[in-house]
C-alpha cells in the first residue's frame, strides 16, 4: 500500500494515516511460502519430487482444460494419473496443498448459466475433492485441497458463482475448499474482475508476466508498484502472490532475475500487509535454473 501522510485538522488526520503506514510496514516480512505448477510435462518429475525439495508450499496440478456445458478434460501431460493419487497424499502429509488449476491457456471451456457453474462445481467436488462419484476418480481416494482459477479466455461470466459453489463446500466436507485464483496484472482482470469482486478467494497469483505494462523491470518500477498496490489493497482479505516465470523462456516476457528479484523486487511487494509470497510457472522450468531456490530465503 501507498504511504499515506498527514497534519492538523490536517495533523489529526495525518496521524492516523501516517500510523496506517507505519502498521503496514510493521506487519510486513517474509512468508517463506512458494506456489508452483506442475503437471504438463514429464520432464519435470514426480509431484512426490516436487513436494520432497522442501520449496514449495503450494503445487497446483495444470489443468483441468475442459469444462461446461458437461464436458470435462484433464490434461496432465505425460504424468499417468494413478502414481499422482498418491503422491497427492504424501504432498499433504508434508504440509504441502495441492490445488487443480481450472482453464490455462488452451483449453476449451466457458459458463453458460448459473446452473452450469453449479454443475461444474459439482464435478469438481464428486471427482477430485470431498464428494463421491459414479465416475472414475483420477486420483483415487485422494481428496485435493481446492481449486485455482486461470482463466484466460472463453468469457468472464459466472466464475462469481463458481466460486460462491465451491466455497459452499467447505461446510460439507471435513476439511476447508481452498479457492485461488491467477489473474493478469492489469487491474481489473479482464475474466476474473468479477469473481475477485467476491472475496471468497483465500489466495490470488498475480501473473506480473506477459504484461509489460506492469511487470516488474528496468524502467517500470513505478509501474509495477502500482500495480501490486491496486491489487493488494483492492484484496484486503486474500493474500496476494507475486506470480513470476521460473526461467526467461518460460513466458514471453516478465522474467526477473533472482539476484534481482531479492534486492529490489521483494522488498516492494513484502511492504502489503497481505503479501502471500510467490508463485512460480512452472516447476519445470524451476528444476531448469533453481529458481526457486535461490530466492526462498528472501520470500
Amino acid at each position: 500500500m501507498a504511504p499515506r501522510l498527514a497534519l492538523g485538522a490536517a495533523a489529526a488526520c495525518c496521524l492516523v494515516l501516517l500510523s496506517s503506514w507505519v502498521g503496514t510496514a510493521a506487519a510486513a516480512g517474509k512468508t517463506g511460502r512458494i506456489t508452483v505448477y506442475w503437471g504438463q510435462t514429464a520432464s519435470e518429475g514426480s509431484l512426490r519430487k516436487a513436494c520432497e525439495s522442501n520449496l514449495y508450499s503450494t503445487v497446483i496440478l495444470s489443468f483441468l482444460t475442459r469444462f461446461g456445458g458437461g464436458r470435462y478434460k484433464l490434461d496432465l501431460t505425460g504424468h499417468p494419473w494413478g502414481a499422482v493419487g498418491p503422491d497427492v497424499k504424501y504432498c499433504q502429509s508434508r504440509n504441502v496443498l495441492v490445488l487443480l488449476a481450472i482453464g490455462g491457456g488452451f483449453g476449451d471451456y466457458s459458463l453458460t448459466s448459473k446452473a452450469d457453474a453449479k454443475a461444474v462445481a459439482d464435478h469438481i467436488w464428486d471427482v477430485y475433492l470431498g464428494g463421491r462419484s459414479k465416475q472414475t476418480r483420477p486420483f483415487g481416494n485422494a481428496v485435493l485441497d481446492g481449486v485455482d482459477f486461470d482463466i484466460e479466455h472463453g468469457g468472464s461470466k459466472h466464475y462469481d458463482d463458481l466460486a460462491r459453489y465451491l466455497k459452499g463446500y467447505s461446510n460439507k466436507g471435513k476439511k476447508k475448499v481452498w479457492v485461488t485464483a491467477a489473474p493478469q496484472c492489469p487491474f481489473p482482470d479482464r475474466m476474473l474482475g468479477q469473481a475477485l469482486r467476491t472475496g471468497l478467494f483465500d489466495r490470488v497469483h498475480v501473473q506480473f508476466y506477459n504484461n509489460p505494462a506492469c511487470s516488474y523491470r528496468a524502467g517500470n518500477k513505478e509501474a509495477f508498484t502500482r500495480a501490486w498496490r491496486t491489487w493488494t489493497s483492492s484484496l484486503p482479505r486474500s493474500s496476494v502472490y507475486l506470480g513470476l516465470p521460473a526461467a526467461p523462456r518460460a513466458a514471453g516476457s516478465g522474467y526477473v532475475p533472482p539476484a534481482t528479484l531479492v534486492a529490489k523486487g521483494l522488498p516492494i511487494v513484502r511492504r502489503s500487509r497481505n503479501y502471500g509470497g510467490v508463485m512460480l510457472w512452472s516447476r519445470y522450468w524451476d528444476l531448469q535454473t533453481g529458481y526457486s531456490r535461490a530466492i526462498k530465503h528472501a520470500v
